[in-house]
């Protein structure tokens, strides 16, 4: 029974990794539901799977295998659906499925690791840096017409992450909501109780937009959520096996993918949280951070609908400054990871200028045909150099 005795540690843990992992992604998601055409239903949807969802799984696979398990969604593959236009929910719905069941196949059947190897880690971050690149320049846009309001989010932003940056999200959005509310920017009548929803949305496919939407987030989902999600797992000594978390995350996100379970899979950064010392000095039971986070999970699943009032009360300008400022290090890490092999640093130009310029060729999007590009570059480039 003393594996179950609770610290205010794991609680404190818990809490941070919840705030890192939804306060850093929420808005994100929220605008690529938006994206699809998604009604307030459909996006209270979302956020009430995708808790649901985390919860179950971080609860059960944490105590299944006495290990610190987070599961999350691919908060890079939402905002490079955010870049996504002409496509319905429907054929995004195709999109996701396909994407789920490409990881499924790939780690069922023990190509996980083979597959890492093909794909060269510095294309896989171009092209996301390429998407998020745009993304991340609508702060830019959005100081036009709120310009106070986005330069004391940035400011903010800025200035927390030196003392304190793991909440600077959050202080982020809580400066922002309080000038927004003192300027009169809110829209007050969009708060209030919204029950949670569940609203299935069957799939359409569509090859191109399958592919638009599949192949990216399949490899947003690979590259930067599952493995080094387990390489974070193995840097604090657990050696759960990858093949039942990859299995079981990939599985949910076919079968929930209807009610917006757009991708599900391992969490990387917010995850180290639980894993510290500073969790619990007995590595064996900082497991215990994430079964309380995994209850915490169920409750925001629980309460997605008054996710989607909040969002829906701010104005565009915010919403636009907080998802592109939220992206800031994820976009400065897939730089770094573009360039860092000299090697293929032209595969990796080429990979960023064409997913970055939202082209549209046989009705498929930018960022499958600039991974496509760039791993033709780099393998003519290999075979040119012997």
């Amino acid at each position: 029974m003393k594996r179950f005795v609770f610290s205010p540690a794991h609680f404190a843990a818990a809490v941070a990794a919840l705030l890192v992992s939804y306060g850093s992604s929420a808005v994100i998601i929220f605008q690529a539901a938006q994206t699809f055409g998604a009604t307030d239903a459909q996006i209270t949807s979302w956020f009430t799977i995708i808790g649901l969802v985390c919860g179950v799984l971080t609860l059960g696979l944490s105590v299944r295998y006495r290990a610190p398990v987070m599961m999350a969604w691919c908060t890079p593959g939402a905002a490079l659906m955010v870049g996504m236009h002409g496509i319905s929910l429907n054929e995004a719905v195709a999109g996701f499925i396909f994407a789920g069941a490409a990881m499924l196949l790939v780690s069922a059947a023990g190509w996980f690791d083979r597959l890492v190897r093909l794909i060269p880690g510095s294309l896989a971050a171009a092209m996301l840096a390429g998407i998020l690149i745009n993304f991340g320049s609508r702060v830019f846009t959005a100081m036009q017409g709120q310009t106070v309001l986005v330069l004391l989010m940035l400011a903010t932003y800025l200035l927390s992450k030196i003392r304190m940056p793991r909440y600077s999200i959050l202080l982020m959005l809580l400066v922002g909501f309080g000038y927004a509310a003192s300027a009169g920017l809110l829209d007050w009548q969009q708060l209030q109780w919204r029950a949670p929803v569940l609203e299935w949305v069957p799939p359409e496919f569509h090859i191109g937009h399958i592919i638009s939407v599949g192949v990216p987030l399949f490899i947003a989902s690979l590259a930067t959520q599952n493995v080094p999600g387990m390489a974070i797992m193995r840097s604090y000594g657990y050696d759960t096996p990858a093949k039942p978390l990859i299995n079981s995350s990939a599985a949910a996100t076919v079968l929930f993918a209807p009610f917006g379970a757009f991708m599900v899979n391992l969490a990387a950064i917010s995850a180290a949280i639980c894993m510290g010392s500073d969790v619990d000095k007995d590595p064996q039971r900082r497991y215990l951070a994430n079964i309380w986070l995994g209850v915490m999970y169920l409750g925001l699943g629980a309460a997605g609908g008054m996710v989607v009032a909040l969002f829906a009360a701010l104005p565009a300008e915010l919403l636009a400054a907080l998802a592109g400022i939220a992206i800031f290090g994820t976009l400065q890490a897939n730089l770094l990871g573009a360039w860092q092999d000299e090697a293929t640093r032209e595969a990796s130009l080429v990979t960023l200028l064409a997913s970055a310029s939202g082209m549209t060729l046989l009705g498929i999007g930018s960022a499958f045909w600039g991974l496509l590009m760039g791993v033709a570059v780099y393998h003519l480039n290999k075979k040119t150099a012997r």
